[in-house]
């Protein structure tokens, strides 16, 4: 019922007053009441932060009962991290995070034995090859060499076409690339060199580019975009980043070598033991989905469910064919002995965030 006009404004009864200020303090208290119905899962990943929210908000979208709640890092560090929680995993998910990593957590038992819904439409790499399936590829990214054609030509730099030609003189101090034990996209590269050239050749690889190298950062991204603003030459970093940076106009090449390059898969997995395990294998049904892949292809060329990549027109065309013959399995058993061996060798440069 309207109240009565005075001088223009509608007068409300006291009654009605009293009225109206308990309806909107019951809808205060109902509010929290629904998003107390929300389940918050913990989900840790590497992906960039750009990602997050779309991510997330399609998620809560297809699994109105979840609340997502991000705990972001480089690869490195979360596979540290989780390994270190084993006795007492405090994530529910792990969304986003490299598939070696994920074979390490599998190794030690801390990955639930969950084959989502859907997924036998994925390409079959994708695909956890041993049972008990605990993990699921979204996406790969690889290795790519960030080359700034503006320093390049102020210092007279040669594009460089093979790994082998970082090695020149003219790059003393113009390279920065990722901490591999910090980044998943750092040890990709590593392991690469080690896989293709062999240990003995790859460490004296890696020991000449060493002298050409300015910083270890803590990144996979940091890298390229320092090269992207002209800070450094090169900066080995990940396609993505890559394809990103150039696209926003950073007066980059985007190099992936001829003799060929590491890659990684990114992955998810619902983690073993946690209270609301019946939630997060939903959210993982929907990590596997057509929409889910969608998602991943605003920002990777390579995602696991056939049919929805749409790479950028800066992408190189042949990133794909120029992968190397990756063994994750290798990977994953060998990272902390190739990663204290690195630490021993070239520390000194590392950056700190």
């Amino acid at each position: 019922m309207r109240g009565a006009s005075v001088g223009g404004r509608t007068a409300w009864s006291p009654g009605i007053l009293w009225c109206c200020a308990g309806l909107a303090l019951l809808l205060a208290t109902l509010a929290p009441a629904a998003a107390v119905d929300r389940t918050r899962l913990v989900a840790y990943t590497a992906l960039e932060v750009e990602q997050l929210d779309p991510i997330r908000r399609a998620v809560e979208a297809a699994v109105p009962e979840v609340e997502i709640a991000w705990v972001r890092a480089s690869t490195g560090i979360l596979t540290d991290r989780v390994l270190a929680e084993r006795t007492a995993p405090q994530a529910d998910l792990l969304l986003g995070i490299a598939a070696t990593s994920l074979l390490q957590f599998e190794a030690a038992g801390l990955l639930d034995a969950y084959r989502p819904v859907g997924v036998e439409a994925l390409r079959p790499f994708f695909r956890d090859p041993t049972p008990p399936y605990t993990w699921t590829g979204m996406d790969a990214y690889l290795g790519v060499i960030c080359f700034n054609v503006e320093v390049a030509a102020k210092h007279r730099i040669t594009r460089p076409s093979f790994w082998r030609d970082l090695l020149g003189p003219a790059l003393r101090g113009r390279i920065v690339m990722p901490n591999p034990v910090a980044s998943g996209t750092g040890y990709l590269l590593v392991a690469a060199w080690l896989q293709t050239l062999g240990e003995d050749a790859g460490w004296a690889f890696m020991d000449a580019l060493h002298e050409n190298v300015s910083a270890y950062l803590p990144s996979g991204s940091a890298p390229c975009q320092e090269a992207a603003t002209g800070r450094h030459a090169v900066g080995l970093s990940l396609d993505m980043r890559a394809a990103a940076e150039k696209a926003a106009g950073a007066p980059i090449d985007i190099v992936v070598p001829v003799d060929g390059t590491g890659w990684e898969a990114e992955a998810f997995a619902v983690v073993a033991g946690r209270p609301h395990l019946a939630l997060a294998r939903r959210v993982a049904d929907w990590a596997a989905s057509r929409e889910a892949n969608a998602l991943y292809a605003r920002s990777f060329a390579i995602v696991a469910y056939p049919g929805v990549s749409s790479p950028a027109p800066v992408y190189p065309p042949h990133a794909e064919a120029r992968m190397i013959r990756n063994d994750l399995d290798w990977m994953a058993r060998n990272r902390a002995r190739i990663l204290a061996e690195w630490s021993r060798r070239y520390g000194a440069k590392v950056r700190t965030p």
